[in-house]
């Protein structure tokens, strides 16, 4: 298994002896020297690039308007699988003021993503920040997410323990609003209008048009617009397997990726899946009552009705099939095909399941 959990928790006892001398937990007026304990910029950046640059000046936050995780989930409707906007603060100020914001691609919501969450709970307010509608301005051909739009809440409210209890909440920005950004103005976007207190960054993170910033550029614009900036080293892949372990993808050094994780599951390796993810994949099905239930055991789900990405074809045992929040999990079996998800479970009605609903959403965890 990988280590992300012993990792984090190692962390938080080191963040707990350190913090009076760092000065981190909190976003003052004031200089703070980045430790090695956890954040690495040296490591991360280049050799003696970032020598003079540790030290960054925290914006105050003071008079900022601060969210919690619980009040304003940002993914609510499976079936639509739109996104609700965060709302503004009732003084017009950013949703995100005053926040640590981590920046990246949070498509699966790995370990590593998980990492720069707990990194950014240690400083401030956590949230993830991250673009949409990337496809549709490149013209990339669709896919399905690996998390469902959905279930992404009860995944981040999972990190709530690795995150000093505050799990962080997602703040999503149209890629087509940012897309001819400089640097620069990227920056200058998060501090005059976002207004973030600081952000915190893989040592891989590119940005601005054509991802022409890297990590060291970041640093230094965030030091000149006074937000801080935290550079953290890659959560690699544990896994020995060299087959594994080589994605194919020419930016991959061995860390942990949603590409890995597509991989793992196209391959139905579903132990390695759940290694990448910090957590047992769920497939998250519509079902409608009145076409996809065989018998009393037995569902079969079209692919067009599955709501993120599954396993490839085979069968999968000791899955566990989830009806409701208020409803026990039940163990079953599951058939992947190239059209159908087929669940049978030994249980008679199903999960015991209220189906007067016509359309009914399910969860399966594999592993």
């Amino acid at each position: 298994m990988l280590s992300g959990g012993s990792r984090a928790l190692q962390h938080l006892s080191d963040y707990h002896h350190h913090r009076t001398s760092i000065g981190l937990g909190f976003c003052g007026a004031k200089i703070v020297q980045l430790s090695s304990f956890f954040l690495r910029p040296s490591q991360a950046i280049g050799r003696g690039q970032l020598s003079n640059k540790l030290r960054h000046r925290m914006i105050s936050s003071s008079g900022f308007h601060y969210r919690t995780s619980g009040e304003t989930p940002i993914l609510h409707n499976c079936f639509s699988q739109r996104e609700d906007d965060l709302q503004l603060p009732a003084d017009g100020s950013s949703p995100v003021s005053g926040g640590i914001v981590a920046l990246g691609k949070f498509d699966a919501l790995h370990v590593g993503h998980r990492e720069l969450a707990i990194q950014a709970s240690r400083i401030g307010t956590p949230y993830l920040l991250s673009f949409v509608g990337m496809a549709e301005v490149f013209g990339w051909e669709p896919r399905a997410p690996i998390v469902a739009k959905c279930d992404r809440k009860r995944v981040l409210t999972s990190w709530d323990s690795y995150c000093g209890n505050k799990a962080p909440v997602e703040y999503e920005i149209e890629f087509a609003s940012v897309r001819h950004l400089t640097p620069r103005e990227f920056v200058e976007k998060l501090s005059k209008e976002l207004r973030v207190c600081g952000v915190v960054a893989g040592e891989n993170y590119r940005f601005g048009y054509k991802a022409s910033g890297d990590a060291s550029e970041l640093v230094r614009l965030c030091e000149e617009y006074g937000i801080g900036a935290y550079i953290i080293t890659s959560v690699m892949d544990k896994k020995q397997d060299s087959e594994k372990r080589d994605s194919g993808d020419s930016k991959d050094r061995g860390q942990v990726s949603s590409t890995r994780v597509r991989q793992a599951l196209a391959a139905g390796d579903m132990s390695y899946v759940s290694e990448l993810l910090g957590r047992a994949h769920r497939l998250i099905l519509q079902v409608n009552n009145t076409g996809d239930m065989q018998s009393e055991r037995r569902i079969s789900v079209p692919r067009s009705s599955i709501l993120n990405l599954p396993p490839g074809e085979g069968v999968y045992k000791a899955c566990l099939i989830l009806a409701g929040d208020n409803e026990p999990s039940v163990p079953c079996s599951v058939v992947v095909d190239t059209s159908y998800i087929h669940i049978e479970t030994e249980e008679l009605g199903l999960c015991n399941s209220d189906w007067s609903q016509e359309l009914k959403l399910l969860s399966v965890e594999f592993g």
